[in-house]
């Protein structure tokens, strides 16, 4: 399962989309863009911003340099997949041990059907997952119990078989996977594969209400300021009101035909909103009313690689000091000022993981399984780790690891350590200075879902829906 999915991750073309292929931009939408409290912005043109011929390479100036990381602080909760609403938590203070306090399963495993896309949030005392199949659980922080668990896929109707389903239950309905959760205000946010975006009780899981989607959420909503963002599969970025579910603007980005599996959860900073799509664009809006500020194309074709020319942001975009830093399936990652959208610096960095700012620097864990630690201001680069380093490995072995690559998560700075977890099952913790290991765990499971953090636990949605905590 580990690299099977990992497959499915860089090279599946078009199950992802398999609705959005073959329907109009008009259809695509659930809502009626006619109706004038509705804006669809324009779309945009790709731009190749990097040479064919760079490559990413440690700075000899600052070989052995020093950098500021602040002092790690402890988190009190975690209600959106990156931490907060700008997708940017710098140094918690969590982990210190790096041993495996607990573990919980909390339903349906990846497989060939089903895939668990949801990073774990955490608020109240509770850790929320959902697994591959829309099922959501709340768990107990300290203890790993179950506090409560809601299904949420629609409901056959009674006495009806062989596909034929009630009100509200399509066959379409019934067929889907994944999606993502986000915490607010003692609500619980759900965007599912199985075309809905819903609002639920964190306390007890109870349901307040339900919007459909045309096409599949595989990724976490981001919810601000009484918003729900989601981006769907067909590359439309919808907006709901938090407190009822009313639709409100839509943006529609360029359908690609081919994407990856991985999807992307949108960052807010003030009334700005900033998405990445399957086109590999980059994209700021007024997140009152959907106008569009600035666009940015994370794409580079290589003469050598057809797939490059999957340009996927599957990783979040994450705003940090003034600036967001995202990276694309297709060798670009970009800083760029978030007021202006004025490129600051890029690197030829393939990923399908969020960045990680804090203090002078930004980390990013690439398709290879490197570690890049880069200057966040300059853009050049302190250290490279491989992870997968393949030298010590027999003929054999590195002909098996080519063809079932090692996927390493979006990394988390916690306790003076940089963790990520890999499809292998195992954790690692780096020197954040440096890049030297620290400490290995044993995962036992694998792992493609970046760890989150609260209180004194690092927490850890493996692919077989088990809930780590590590403390």
């Amino acid at each position: 399962m580990t690299t099977k999915r990992y497959l499915l991750l860089t090279a599946m073309m078009t199950a992802a989309v398999s609705v959005a292929g073959c329907s109009t931009i008009s259809k695509l939408n659930p809502f009626d863009k006619k109706e004038a409290n509705k804006t669809l912005a324009t779309q945009g043109q790709r731009i190749s911003v990097i040479a064919f011929d760079q490559k990413v390479e440690p700075a000899e100036a600052l070989k052995g340099a020093d950098f500021f990381l602040p002092e790690p602080t402890v988190q009190a909760d975690w209600p959106l997949p990156g931490g907060n609403a700008e997708q940017s938590v710098e140094h918690v203070a969590a982990a210190a041990n790096f041993d495996i306090a607990w573990r919980k399963g909390f339903g349906q495993k990846a497989n060939r059907k089903y895939h668990v896309t949801a990073p774990p949030v955490a608020a109240d005392g509770k850790i929320f997952v959902m697994d591959g199949e829309a099922t959501v659980s709340a768990i107990d922080a300290k203890s790993g119990s179950t506090i409560w668990k809601k299904d949420l896929r629609p409901a056959k109707a009674p006495g009806k078989k062989h596909g034929f389903f009630g009100i509200g239950g399509s066959a379409a309905d019934r067929t889907g996977f994944g999606g993502g959760v986000a915490y607010a205000n003692g609500k619980l946010y759900v965007a599912s594969g199985f075309r809905f975006v819903a609002q639920l009780d964190a306390a007890t899981g109870a349901e307040a209400w339900r919007q459909q989607t045309s096409t599949p959420v595989h990724a976490a909503p981001t919810v601000a300021d009484g918003r729900v963002f989601v981006i769907s599969t067909d590359n439309e970025l919808l907006s709901f009101n938090a407190a009822d579910g009313a639709p409100g603007w839509t943006y529609q980005a360029l359908i690609e035909p081919a994407r990856i599996l991985a999807a992307t959860s949108p960052a807010v900073s003030g009334d700005t909103v900033v998405a990445g799509f399957a086109s590999g664009e980059l994209v700021a809006l007024r997140a009152s009313n959907g106008n569009d500020l600035w666009s940015e194309a994370l794409s580079r074709a290589s003469r050598t690689n057809a797939l490059s020319e999957i340009r996927d942001i599957a990783g979040r975009p994450v705003i940090f000091k003034g600036d967001v830093f995202a990276v694309s399936h297709s060798g670009v990652f970009a800083a760029t000022d978030l007021r202006t959208g004025q490129a600051r610096w890029n690197l030829p960095v393939t990923a399908i993981t969020s960045p990680w700012a804090a203090g002078d620097v930004v980390f990013v864990v690439d398709k290879a399984g490197q570690v890049i630690c880069v200057s966040r201001e300059a853009g050049q680069v302190y250290w490279i780790r491989d992870l997968n380093n393949t030298d010590k490995l027999s003929k054999k072995q590195k002909k098996k690891r080519a063809k079932h690559p090692v996927v390493w998560s979006t990394p988390i700075l916690a306790s003076n350590r940089l963790i990520t977890v890999s499809s292998e099952g195992q954790a690692v913790a780096l020197n954040p200075k440096t890049g030297e290991t620290l400490k290995t765990l044993k995962i036992g499971q694998p792992v493609l879902l970046g760890p989150i953090a609260m209180g004194d636990a690092v927490y850890v949605a493996t692919d077989e829906a088990d809930l780590i905590a590590i403390r």
